[in-house]
Order: C-alpha cells, then sequence, then structure tokens
C-alpha cells in the first residue's frame, strides 16, 4: 500500500471558519497489522487514531503529549491512543479481536462495539506543572460524535467531527477525518453554509476511497469553493517510541521488594510494549543490577 497519509488545514469563509483534513488510511492498517485487529476494532480504533492525529497537530512543542482514552460499555473496553505534535500516533485496546454482527443497512457497528455508556479522558501534557484533563460522558460510541461534544463542552469550540474507516477482506481500503470549527466571529449565515454542504457531502471514507484530494473535500464539506490552505505538510504516522530504558524504568517503579520477588520466583522478566507488542527481556543478571542501584 502506498502511504498518501496527510493532514491539511484550512481556512474557510473569510478566516470565519477552520477545517482540518486528514487520510489516515496507512497509519490505520499499520495498527490493524500491528495488533491483528477485527474489522470492528480496526473500524473504532481506526477512528480513534484518526482524531488523535488530527488533534496532536495543535501540540505546540516537541516535549507535548496528548493522550486520549475512550472507555466503554462495549465488548471492545478501553481504547488508548497516545500522540506527539508531528504526529506520532500509537495506540492500543483491550479486546482487539471483537467481532459483532453488522447494522441493519450493512455497515459495522461500531457503537455496538464501544457502548453508549462510559467516557472519554483527553489528557494533555503541555509542559504545566499538571497536565490538563478532560473528561466528557460518550454520547453515542460512534467516536465523531463523542468528539463533537467534548469540543463543546470542555473545550467551548463549536465543532463539527467526522471520521470513518472503510474495511476489505485484505485490510483498510480508507480512513480520515475531518474536522469543522467555527472562529467567534461566524455568522449564522456562515453556519447554514456548512450544514447544508456536510449534509450533501459523502463520508469521508468513501471521499478518499473515491479518491477526492483533501483539498476537494475541505471545500464539499465547507461548502466554501475559495478556500485557503494554510499549512499542508503534515504526515502522520503509526510509531511507537518505547524503549529498553523505559521499561527498565517500569521494573524500578514497582519497588524493591517486588523486584526482588520476581528474581527469587522466576530470575527473570520479560515485559511486552502494549502498543507495538515488542518483547524485552531482563535475565537474573539484569534484574540484579536494577536492584543494585536501588540499594
Amino acid at each position: 500500500m502506498e502511504n498518501n497519509d496527510r493532514i491539511i488545514k484550512f481556512l474557510a469563509h473569510d478566516g470565519k471558519v477552520n477545517v482540518v483534513v486528514a487520510n489516515t488510511t496507512f497509519l490505520v492498517e499499520e495498527a490493524r497489522k500491528t495488533h491483528d485487529l477485527s474489522p470492528t476494532v480496526t473500524a473504532a480504533l481506526g477512528r480513534l487514531l484518526t482524531i488523535t492525529a488530527i488533534m496532536g497537530t495543535e501540540l505546540k512543542s516537541m516535549s507535548d503529549n496528548l493522550t486520549v482514552q475512550l472507555k466503554g460499555d462495549g465488548p471492545i473496553g478501553t481504547m488508548l491512543a497516545v500522540t506527539n505534535m508531528f504526529p506520532k500516533v500509537k495506540a492500543c485496546v483491550q479486546n482487539p479481536r471483537v467481532e459483532i454482527p453488522l447494522k441493519e443497512n450493512g455497515k459495522i457497528d461500531v457503537s455496538g462495539a464501544v457502548g453508549k455508556n462510559g467516557y472519554l479522558n483527553i489528557i494533555k501534557d503541555i509542559g504545566l506543572k499538571n497536565p490538563y484533563i478532560g473528561t466528557v460522558p460518550i454520547v453515542s460510541g460512534e467516536i465523531a460524535e463523542d468528539f463533537t461534544n467534548y469540543f463543546a463542552t470542555s473545550e467551548q469550540k463549536p465543532t463539527v467531527v467526522a471520521l470513518g474507516v472503510l474495511v476489505d477482506k485484505d485490510g483498510v481500503v480508507s480512513a480520515g477525518g475531518y474536522v469543522v470549527t467555527l472562529m467567534p466571529d461566524a455568522t449564522e449565515s456562515e453556519i447554514v453554509k456548512i450544514e447544508e454542504a456536510i449534509k450533501q457531502a459523502d463520508p469521508i471514507s468513501k471521499m478518499l476511497d473515491d479518491k477526492l484530494s483533501l483539498y476537494d473535500i475541505a471545500k464539499k464539506v465547507s461548502g466554501d469553493s475559495d478556500i485557503k490552505t494554510i499549512e499542508e505538510a503534515i504526515i502522520p504516522v503509526y510509531e511507537c517510541d518505547c524503549s529498553r530504558e523505559k521499561m527498565e524504568r517500569g521494573l524500578i517503579s514497582i519497588g524493591k521488594k517486588e523486584l526482588a520477588n520476581i528474581l527469587e520466583e522466576d530470575g527473570k522478566a520479560e515485559i511486552e510494549c502494549r502498543f507495538c507488542n515488542k518483547k524485552y527481556k531482563f535475565n537474573s543478571n539484569d534484574l540484579k543490577e536494577i536492584l543494585n542501584s536501588l540499594e
């Protein structure tokens, strides 16, 4: 699969409306392969990865990061996605192989898999003493609607979020999303135009599958044929930043007593990264060295 993933930012209606459009097909396929996801979980986690990547582009510093946790009462369980500003995104899911019946219209039942009760938790670590934490209840489990509600209630931004993942027997066909945000000076006229445009537009996954450019999609969903591009060199990637050093710090964090018990009972430790499934092995000498460092 060719990597055509991009996130492009636009201004519409003379700067009164922000539009961000993303193609995340390759990124979502990487996540599907990494975690051996079922089609249902691919659709759900793919949507979460897409909005997380879009939100990551708003981070200002290389040390900033954003964590998104979606915990519903459906069979998927908890989904977690983390990104930095680039955005390099990673994710994990509690039950990666969940499969449930399709909806009556033949589409994947993301809401049924995620659940309609639970919470969406957003943690922004932007270098302040304490990270920003925003928590809102799940409103539908469709993910896009849940984030629309988050932006309206936690960030006071009138926003429309659309997310979509199209899968077939071979994997991800198309994945992406768009976020349309009204600026404070937007009038009723712009609101009506956007509502009408979004109503007439195809789902984002279909527009991407039909090979529409992100520019054309932005024009379609904003109702503005004179839309302005403000940033386009953004390439989202699925990339884990785990390391042996980080896993060693994890062992240190469990405490000297627990570490000594592991050494005595097992004589070794193996830690698997939940974001990329890489395994890190520590033999008895490694564990002894860590214990000695805690003296």
